[in-house]
């Protein structure tokens, strides 16, 4: 190990004679030394690392004693142990019938107790309808633990008593996104649950009025790249698009727009002037908005910014 990477391992320590890049530190008698010097800066230093040593990151994770990372989508936060369902024992050696009829005992017993009042069952029933829609998605896990906080503030404020838990989960999923800058629609996430859009809506209002969420305002050019990759379009129109939707910021012409529908009429402008041709339907099916939602943008952006679309 050189000099480098055993100062790492500690806190350097300051030295009003010696330049901090000169001070090493000694493993073997626990103390820092100024090579110019020979200065012995501190001794007598106790090594908080661990006193085990791993050479691959597969012997690393197996030594390590260490559980897993805190997470809001648990009940508990990930602070309880868990009884886990391989019937191994620490070798790998599979447990006798005994002793596994034995440790299914502890683990029905184990999961009765993490599990005691209404709020910590309510998020457990929450935390697995979210993991669900979010997988469905394809969210990312910092949306899916932002969302879990929020769900987690809403149940201890009450927001959630008489709702369906499966609303509040998309609704609070939807907030996520929204802050995130992830862009996912309503309808898209609606669609994934048993109930409708309207309830989504109506509980997404609730809480970010009751819990004061402070969402961004959704920016058209966030949907650009979605709609335009799966529409199989190349970067340049991509580019071209959000270049239409800033021109039309400027004009004030996304006022109180739909910026799904807006992002859409952007793509579908740009691949008409890069002769990559997409039929206002495609785009319409993509972006998950009406063709006349598409026409009328459409013919806003051309008429207003002066487009020059070739003729087909």
């Amino acid at each position: 190990m050189n000099s480098s990477e055993k100062k790492d391992k500690h806190t350097e320590p300051s030295s009003g004679t010696c330049p901090p890049d000169k001070i090493i530190f000694d493993e073997f008698r626990g103390e820092y030394i100024c090579t110019l010097t020979g200065e012995v800066v501190e001794d007598k230093v106790v090594d908080q690392g661990p006193e085990w040593r791993a050479f691959t990151p597969e012997e690393r994770e197996k030594r390590s004693r260490s559980g897993s990372p805190l997470s809001p989508t648990i009940h508990d936060g990930g602070l309880s142990t868990m009884i886990d369902w391989r019937d191994r024992d620490a070798s790998g050696k599979k447990l006798e019938l005994k002793r596994r009829l034995e440790v299914i005992r502890w683990r029905k017993w184990q999961i009765r107790t993490r599990i005691q009042n209404s709020i910590d069952r309510n998020i457990t029933q929450a935390a697995t309808e979210l993991e669900r829609i979010a997988d469905q998605l394809g969210l990312p896990r910092s949306v899916k633990e932002h969302a879990a906080t929020i769900y987690r503030q809403a149940v201890e404020k009450g927001v959630v008593r008489g709702r369906a838990v499966e609303s509040v989960v998309a609704a609070a999923l939807y907030a996520a996104c929204r802050i995130y800058k992830i862009p996912r629609t309503l309808d898209e996430i609606s669609q994934y649950t048993k109930t409708s859009k309207k309830e989504v809506a109506r509980c997404y209002r609730l809480l970010v009025r009751e819990l004061d969420i402070k969402i961004p305002i959704a920016d058209p050019t966030d949907f650009v790249s979605r709609i335009a990759a799966a529409l199989g379009l190349s970067g340049n129109v991509i580019k071209k698009a959000i270049e239409i939707i800033q021109q039309a910021k400027a004009k004030g012409l996304t006022a109180g727009k739909d910026p799904v529908g807006l992002a859409a009429a952007a793509v579908y402008t740009a691949a008409q002037l890069y002769g990559e041709r997409r039929t206002q339907k495609d785009v319409a099916q993509v972006a998950g908005v009406t063709e006349v939602t598409v026409r009328n943008r459409y013919k806003e952006l051309i008429q207003y910014l002066r487009i020059k679309v070739p003729e087909q």
